[in-house]
C-alpha cells in the first residue's frame, strides 16, 4: 500500500532529500547524460556487428530477427497436420503431439516440456533434445515436479520476446497446483500454451483424485484466457492454430487420454469461431432440437443427432470448443450458430454444468457432472454417470 503523505515527507527528510516530486537535480541530470554518448556507440557497434552476421549467415540471422520480433514464417499454419473422418481414432493428446512437432520445425521458438509427465502429456518433441547449460540450442524443458514453477518459467519466457512460444503440460487436474501462475499468465497477457491431458472422468481407474470436474468452469470464469477442449484431429490443430495467433492471451488445451473418432464436419476454420455447426438437416436455422458438445462428447452429441433424425427430428449438432472465442464473434454469426428463436437446446460435456446455462438458456438441458468422480474404466464410468447417447436423445426429446 501507499506510504501516505506524511509518511514520504518523513523519509524525504530522513534521506536529506528537499526537492519536489519528481524533480532531477541538475548534478544527477550531468551523471547520467554522459552515458548517453557511450550507449548510442555500443548500440551502433553491435549493429554493425549484426549487419556483418547477416551477411554471413543469413538463416541463423532471420531466425533470430524472428525470435526477436514475433513475425513468424509465411504460411507456418500450413505445417499443422489435417484429418479426414477415415483417419485412425486417436486420443487428442496424441493428435497435440503431432501439432507440436509439425510446429516445430516451423516456429524456432516454440519450446517446452511437462512437469515430469511427458510420456502420458505427449509433449516430447522428437527432433529435438533437452534444453541444457550446455545445449541451449534445444528445446525441450525438463520442469519436474513442480506445476507452478513451471508455469512461472514459462510466463518469464512468453514475456521475454515476443517470437518464443513456450507450452508446458501436466494433467488438467493438476492446475491447481499452478493456478496462481496461470493466473498471471492471463494478467500479464503473456501467450502460454497450457497443454493439459486426462482432461475427464474418460482417464479412467486413476479415480477422482486425478479426474477433473469443476476446472473448465474455473478456467471459463478466469479473464484473458482461452480454454479449448478439441474433439478430433482438426480441432486440435486448430486449437494450436488459434493458441499460436493470440499473442496477448494465454491459451489451455483439455485433451483426451482415450482415443476419439475423427469426426465429419470438423475444421481448423472453425476451430477459430468457437462454436460452430458440424452437422445439420435443418431450414431456414430453424432446426428442432440443437445439441451442443465439447472434446470427447461431441461425439456422443453427433450420434445423437443421427439417431434422432431417423425419428423424424431436424437437429443441428454445434462444436462448442470454446466459449471465449464464441464471446468474440459478431452477433450475427453467433445467431447463425445459437438462434434466439430456437429454445430446444441440449449440452453434453464431463465437467460441471456451472455456467452452461448461458449456453442453453433456462428451457434447455445440460449434461454434465456435479459430483467427484470414480475409479472404472471410460466406457462403464461414462454410462454410469449418464454421459450418453440415450441421455442426450431423451432430454433432446423433453425439451422440443
Amino acid at each position: 500500500s501507499a506510504l501516505g503523505a506524511k509518511e514520504v515527507d518523513a523519509t524525504r527528510k530522513n534521506l536529506g532529500w528537499p526537492y519536489d516530486p519528481f524533480h532531477v537535480p541538475e548534478d544527477v541530470k550531468k551523471h547520467w547524460s554522459r552515458h548517453v554518448p557511450e550507449g548510442a556507440a555500443l548500440e551502433a557497434e553491435w549493429n554493425a556487428k549484426f549487419a556483418e552476421y547477416e551477411k554471413k549467415y543469413k538463416e541463423e540471422a532471420a531466425e533470430l530477427k524472428s525470435l526477436s520480433n514475433g513475425e513468424f514464417p509465411a504460411g507456418w499454419e500450413k505445417a499443422l497436420p489435417t484429418y479426414t473422418p477415415e483417419s485412425p481414432a486417436d486420443a487428442t493428446r496424441n493428435l497435440s503431439q503431432q501439432c507440436l512437432n509439425a510446429l516445430a520445425k516451423v516456429l524456432p521458438g516454440l519450446l517446452g516440456g511437462s512437469a515430469d509427465l511427458a510420456s502420458s502429456n505427449m509433449t516430447l518433441l522428437k527432433m529435438f533434445g533437452d534444453f541444457q547449460k550446455d545445449t541451449p540450442e534445444e528445446r525441450n524443458v525438463r520442469f519436474g515436479v513442480r506445476e507452478h514453477g513451471m508455469g512461472a518459467i514459462c510466463n518469464g519466457i512468453a514475456l521475454h520476446s515476443p517470437g518464443l512460444i513456450p507450452y508446458c503440460a501436466t494433467f488438467f487436474v493438476f492446475t491447481d497446483y499452478m493456478r496462481a501462475a496461470m493466473r498471471i499468465s492471463a494478467l500479464c497477457e503473456a501467450r502460454v500454451i497450457y497443454v493439459m491431458t486426462h482432461d475427464s472422468i474418460g482417464l479412467g481407474e486413476d479415480g477422482p483424485t486425478h479426474q477433473p470436474i469443476e476446472h473448465l468452469a474455473s478456467f471459463r470464469a478466469m479473464p484473458n484466457i482461452l480454454m479449448l477442449r478439441p474433439a478430433d484431429g482438426n480441432e486440435t490443430a486448430g486449437a494450436y492454430k488459434v493458441a499460436v495467433l493470440n499473442r496477448k492471451r494465454p491459451s489451455i488445451l483439455a485433451l483426451s487420454r482415450q482415443k476419439l473418432p475423427q469426426l465429419p464436419g470438423t475444421s481448423i476454420e472453425g476451430v477459430e469461431k468457437g462454436g460452430y455447426i458440424i452437422s445439420d438437416n435443418s431450414s431456414g436455422n430453424k432446426p428442432d432440437v440443437i445439441l451442443i458438445g465439447t472434446g470427447s462428447e461431441l461425439e456422443i452429441a453427433a450420434k445423437a443427432g443421427d439417431e434422432l433424425r431417423k425419428g423424424g427430428k431436424t437437429v443441428r449438432v454445434v462444436s462448442f470448443i470454446s466459449w471465449e472465442l464464441f464471446d468474440d464473434q459478431s452477433d450475427e454469426y453467433k445467431e447463425s450458430v445459437l438462434p434466439d428463436a430456437v429454445s430446444a437446446r441440449v449440452s453434453i460435456e464431463a465437467g460441471s454444468t456451472f455456467g452452461w446455462e448461458k449456453i442453453v438458456g433456462s428451457k434447455g438441458k445440460a449434461i454434465g457432472i456435479d459430483r467427484f468422480g470414480a475409479s472404472a474404466p471410460a466406457g462403464k464410468i461414462y454410462k454410469e454417470f449418464g454421459i450418453t447417447v440415450d441421455a442426450v436423445i431423451e432430454a433432446a426429446k423433453a425439451v422440443c
